[in-house]
């Protein structure tokens, strides 16, 4: 009796042992499934000009290569025709996280609030399997949703000695921006749950305005003549709006914060700054090492005594050499990313993604900064890589948008698209099958007006030939450019009869696009009279039009509100 009992509990254990192990596979199968899902890593640099990457061929990223980002041209993909639908850091972000225009996810210009209960791409990639992470700029007045760990920076963000917001805390961290937040991020691809795939956002500050470079790179262009545009000094013949714009290098930057020149010679103290923060948060070490790095530099300046046009090349040449070096930590942290996913064998499984949230230009037309339809400021760098679906060193010329992202990696996760998101998956485009039906033109549509770079209210749309554009608010003009003959869009061709069946069929289609993304002149109106009623209430809305000296007083008393 005693052996069968010992017989019937072997045969037991067995069993239970039996289904175990196979309840282990199972486990370990579906772990395996889950992990066959592609990793993406999504990262994103502030105002990043296409010019400014080596891999695009350029003059000046020749002079400043960017040998990491290239690597993503290199061992995938590189997109040629990749354009935004608001070019603003706030608005672009939005379309980003949701797939919609401007006029469908709320969020328009910069300083509105982004509303975080609307459905969003980390949202349902959270409820779909993936750990998410957003670190480095948010810029969109509201906590991230959808996110398993945020680490952000405070509004802005700054380049030295950053504030950095989480769920429990905000802390100003000692360092360099865009190190922190690449520290940050491997730190946190090193914690995740290794069971899920994971959706990592990098969001770097740079080259965002001041261009503040590392104190490793403070003189790395010093000796760099950089080529300024044949647009440098532009005649905006038949372009109102151009004329009118208050973005001109040589006009319009702060001669201290942002081109960083002292007052006179023997000083460090700063000519015109109104935003003394980004400056007088650094560390004492930190401010010796950036003066020992300046103070020659500007003496030298002070010692040339220039004027008229000599000093506007200057001042661009000074810009370039600012805006490049900051580039160049940013390259570093890509090259940092690669690296780990590298090491840690995830790299096969892993979309990476390079991009920025506009272009920028860089002395074109004699400007800094973004907003317009033209190209430097709607063509945005994107670079994707993805081992064994991307052919390595694609060359695309397709019409595609950060419209397109959050889609795109919906597709990837093998998730349901949502039927009010307003973009493609890009996933047979970066397979090499481009579907017949793909967009023959990209629609466009800007509001922040009246704002500090006087930028007028625009939309329209851009084909491979040509591109029409329509200025409204405080004008009625429409514009039209032949991109073949005229690339620097000088040549506004608008009522010229040669372009008369042109310029006939793009009002067509152009107004196809309104219909099918829900925009229209009625919309136009009602959020210009709501910007009206913020400024009856609150005048400090047109904060641009203070004097130095007042903004500063201001900006003072945000900061101490904040704390």
């Amino acid at each position: 009796m005693k052996f069968s009992f010992n017989i019937f509990a072997f045969l037991c254990l067995t069993v239970l042992i039996g289904c175990k192990d196979n309840a282990s596979e199972e486990k370990k199968a579906e772990k395996t499934a889950v992990n066959q899902k592609p990793n993406i890593v999504f990262i994103m640099a502030d105002d990043h000009a296409v010019k400014a990457i080596s891999a695009y061929g350029s003059e000046i990223g020749k002079l400043a290569p960017t040998p990491n980002i290239d690597r993503l041209a290199k061992n995938g993909a590189i997109f040629n025709q990749n354009y935004n639908t608001n070019s603003l850091c706030g608005p672009s972000r939005a379309v980003i996280l949701t797939g919609k225009h401007s006029h469908q996810n709320g969020f328009r210009m910069n300083g509105e609030r982004f509303d975080n209960t609307q459905q969003t791409l980390p949202k349902i990639l959270q409820q779909n399997g993936y750990q998410t992470a957003v670190i480095g700029k948010w810029h969109l007045s509201d906590e991230p949703t959808g996110f398993d760990y945020w680490k952000i920076l405070d509004d802005q963000g700054k380049y030295y000695n950053p504030d950095f917001i989480t769920a429990e805390d905000t802390t100003r961290v000692t360092g360099y921006a865009q190190d922190l937040i690449t520290d940050y991020s491997i730190d946190w691809m090193k914690q995740r749950n290794e069971e899920q795939p994971f959706f990592l956002m990098v969001h770097h500050k740079a080259p965002h305005r001041n261009w503040m470079p590392a104190l490793r790179h403070t003189t790395l262009y010093d000796s760099v003549e950089f080529p300024l545009p044949d647009t440098y000094f532009p005649d905006f013949e038949n372009q109102q709006a151009a004329e009118e714009q208050l973005q001109t290098i040589y006009e319009d930057m702060y001669e201290g914060h942002d081109l960083k020149l002292s007052k006179h010679k023997g000083t460090d103290s700063l000519a015109a700054n109104p935003w003394k923060d980004d400056f007088e948060r650094m560390t004492a070490d930190q401010k010796e090492k950036w003066n020992a790095a300046y103070r020659p530099k500007n003496d030298a300046f002070w010692e040339k005594d220039l004027h008229g046009k000599d000093l506007a090349k200057w001042k661009g040449q000074r810009y370039l050499r600012e805006y490049m070096a900051t580039i160049a930590s940013v390259d570093e942290s890509v090259g940092r990313i690669i690296d780990y996913l590298e090491a840690q064998d995830l790299d096969e499984n892993t979309l990476v993604v390079y991009t920025s949230d506009q272009g920028f230009y860089l002395g074109e037309h004699g400007w800094f900064d973004k907003r317009w339809m033209y190209k430097e400021s709607l063509r945005t760098p994107l670079l994707v890589k993805w081992p064994g679906v991307i052919k390595a060193g694609t060359e695309n010329n397709d019409l595609v948008s950060n419209l397109d992202f959050a889609e795109t990696f919906l597709d990837l996760a093998e998730t349901n698209i949502p039927d009010d998101m307003q973009g493609r998956s890009l996933v047979p485009v970066l397979e090499g099958n481009t579907p017949e039906d793909w967009r023959d033109a990209h629609y466009y549509h800007y509001y922040e007006h009246p704002s500090e770079h006087d930028v007028r209210r625009h939309y329209g749309i851009t084909t491979d030939k040509y591109k029409l554009i329509h200025f409204y608010y405080d004008m009625d003009v429409w514009e039209l450019y032949d991109l073949e003959k005229d690339p620097s869009e000088m040549n506004n061709v608008y009522g010229d009869s040669e372009y008369a069946e042109v310029q006939k069929e793009l009002h067509k289609k152009l107004e196809e696009l309104r219909v099918k993304y829900k925009d229209n002149d009625s919309l136009n109106q009602k959020y210009i009279e709501e910007y009206k009623e913020k400024v009856k209430k609150n005048p400090l809305v047109e904060y641009w039009k203070l004097p130095p000296e007042e903004m500063q007083r201001l900006y003072k008393e945000y900061l101490e509100n904040q704390k």
